[in-house]
């Protein structure tokens, strides 16, 4: 937590590919402790704007690993993380379990280092099924981040999208040019 009560969360340790639980840590930083809870793992065809997101035809077949992340049993983020089939399939990404050090980890072993990161930000009005699961009053706004993972020769290996509730909820990003 900051000085002013807001979470002030940083994108680079979840992105660089080292082998290290990234919650748990950022969790532990701030005095609590981060688990997740993985719902499905499963291989479908790309929704449009992951397609987009991947270079992909629309259709074509993802695997979508989907996580509640949870501080201190408290659900504080929704995540969908896409992979390409041909990246994915008969691999970690694909199977129904933790990875041990993370999915960008995992790329990183198969030849899939992050070489830059994409990420939007917005802000909207909660779904009720989200509100539910934050325990939230509608209408309540939650921030949802896209991010998108490239490696070598600016290839799309991830796609994410975060939603979590907005109240006390800092992005912070640091840049060195």
């Amino acid at each position: 937590m900051s000085s002013d009560g807001q979470w002030t969360s940083v994108s680079l340790p979840y992105v660089t590919g080292e082998p290290v639980d990234a919650w748990a840590a950022e969790a532990k930083a701030h005095g609590g402790k981060g688990t997740q809870r993985l719902v499905t793992v499963d291989m479908r065809p790309a929704p449009e704007t992951v397609a987009r997101a991947l270079g992909l035809q629309p259709g074509e077949e993802v695997v979508l690993r989907s996580r509640v992340m949870l501080l201190d049993d408290r659900p504080v983020e929704l995540v969908d993380s896409y992979y390409p089939a041909s990246i994915a399939r008969g691999t970690r990404l694909a199977e129904m379990s933790k990875i041990p050090g993370g999915a960008v980890a995992h790329l990183v072993t198969l030849g899939y280092p992050s070489r830059r990161v994409v990420e939007d930000v917005t802000a909207r009005i909660a779904t009720p099924a989200e509100a539910e699961e934050f325990g939230l009053d509608l209408p309540a706004a939650i921030v949802e981040l896209s991010r998108v993972i490239l490696s070598d020769n600016d290839q799309p290996v991830e796609a994410s999208v975060m939603i979590s509730p907005a109240d006390a909820r800092r992005l912070r990003y640091e840049i060195t040019p």
